[in-house]
């Protein structure tokens, strides 16, 4: 008892602290830093780190229920390596793609220049869900199917979005439209987009996309121990992120876009229909695993 008080009063006071940041760093009167230091020309971004911390914290919380559903851990080592990879370069082919026009078929030479900025979550999940594919067909004896394997990726992948966007806080970047709220964020005025120079305050579609991100991974991660058929926890973040991305979409200032369609509700929609055929098929028809 006197351990659950202490941890909840010490959640309380770094809810406050974080509390009394947001508020300074809203209001302007606090300017935060993309990095976390600088050594010369090296610079250890924010957004890299939080990545990072995102990934290692899922990966942990996967490997500890790998007894569950006997999984051999070298079989989740090897699938997280060339998720990764896969990931990125889905993340920037993607990106790529949407913005050819507008900029990559001016500067050819910036396609790989990664570092510079340019990857999309929509296409880090497609590379990822396509390398465990290909690792679950051919890998000899794999411990786990590949909707096993989508579902114990897609149970923590929310946790490590919900810290993801915090790197777009620190970068005051993927803000949302101009807003007289109280909670606006305040954004330097070299960080604004062409158009709304007059601006300062805008919508915080970090906080909102994060906060939303974080409740669905508790929802996910407890749903995975309970599902019926694998899969289902797969069907659920389509339709659990992509509802959330839809609406915070429709907020940002700097989405990607076909014709006057942005292309991230598009692909929202995409994955909740999706999303919705997968649930009730695993649920009800009981299929063969994949």
């Amino acid at each position: 008892m006197k351990k659950k008080i202490f941890y909840a009063l010490i959640t309380i006071l770094i809810l406050v602290l974080i509390g009394i940041f947001l508020s300074k760093v809203f209001s302007g009167e606090l300017i935060v830093k993309r990095y976390v230091f600088r050594v010369g020309n090296f610079e250890l971004r924010w957004y890299s780190l939080l990545i990072v911390t995102g990934i290692l914290l899922s990966y942990f919380l996967v490997r500890r229920r790998l007894k569950i559903f006997n999984i051999n851990p070298e079989h989740l080592d090897e699938i997280l390596f060339w998720g990764i990879i896969s990931g990125i370069i889905g993340a920037r082919i993607y990106y790529v793609i949407f913005m050819w026009e507008e900029y990559y078929s001016k500067y050819p030479s910036e396609i790989f220049k990664i570092w510079h900025g340019g990857l999309a979550i929509h296409g880090a999940i497609i590379g990822a869900i396509f390398s465990a594919y290909l690792y679950t067909k051919f890998k000899k004896d794999c411990s786990f199917t590949f909707l096993q394997g989508l579902d114990l990726f897609t149970s923590v992948l929310p946790l490590g979005q919900a810290l993801g966007r915090w790197g777009n806080f620190f970068n005051y970047e993927a803000y949302g439209a101009p807003t007289n709220l109280p909670w606006g964020m305040y954004v330097p005025p070299y960080n604004r987009l062409p158009g709304y120079e007059n601006f300062s305050k805008f919508h915080p579609t970090f906080l909102y996309e994060s906060l939303i991100d974080f409740l669905i991974f508790l929802f996910l991660y407890k749903y995975e121990l309970k599902k019926k058929n694998n899969g289902e926890t797969t069907a659920l973040y389509f339709i659990l992120y992509s509802l959330n991305r839809f609406w915070i979409e429709s907020l940002r200032t700097d989405s990607l876009y076909i014709g006057k369609i942005r292309v991230a509700q598009l692909i929202s929609v995409i994955l909740i229909v999706i999303g919705i055929i997968m649930f009730v098929y695993l649920r009800f028809k009981k299929p063969k695993e994949v």
